[in-house]
């Protein structure tokens, strides 16, 4: 069984929660918890929605407001898309390595690219040196 799997209909949800169905109800009116929906439109909760209004009514009890609860919850949201997000890229970079040892050395090119290097080599610049000198007064 998956926690986000829609399993409660809103009388146990709410008791689980340990909530009145109408708190529930105006939950989701406001965007607080989105429980999945049948096709007769009635509401289905999943642990994981469970969990989330033990949250707002423990975020409530502090005496945080909706609007902040809802601020809260997105920001946790956002932490959790972010997370996942640098797992994805840790394991790629992982992958990268594995496929490619020896190249994992990066400089910027004449263009602002980016160079990968072998390791122990440096990218070889050209230097000028260019000589200014004012025009003279007659």
């Amino acid at each position: 069984m998956d926690e986000s799997s829609p399993l409660f209909v809103i009388s146990v949800a709410a008791e689980l929660a340990g909530m009145h169905p109408q708190t529930l109800r105006q939950y989701d009116r406001l965007g607080l918890v989105s429980p999945t929906r049948t096709a007769g439109k009635s509401r289905r909760y999943s642990m994981r929605d469970v969990v989330q209004l033990r949250e707002i009514a423990q975020l409530s009890a502090e005496g945080v407001s909706l609007e902040g609860i809802r601020r809260v919850l997105g920001l946790e949201d956002e932490v959790q898309s972010l997370r996942a997000r640098v797992r994805e890229l840790e394991a790629a970079l992982a992958d990268e390595m594995l496929n490619r040892p020896g190249r994992r050395v990066f400089a910027a090119g004449s263009a602002g690219e980016v160079v990968t290097l072998k390791a122990g080599t440096r990218l070889r610049r050209e230097n000028a040196l260019v000589v200014w000198s004012p025009l003279e007064h007659e």
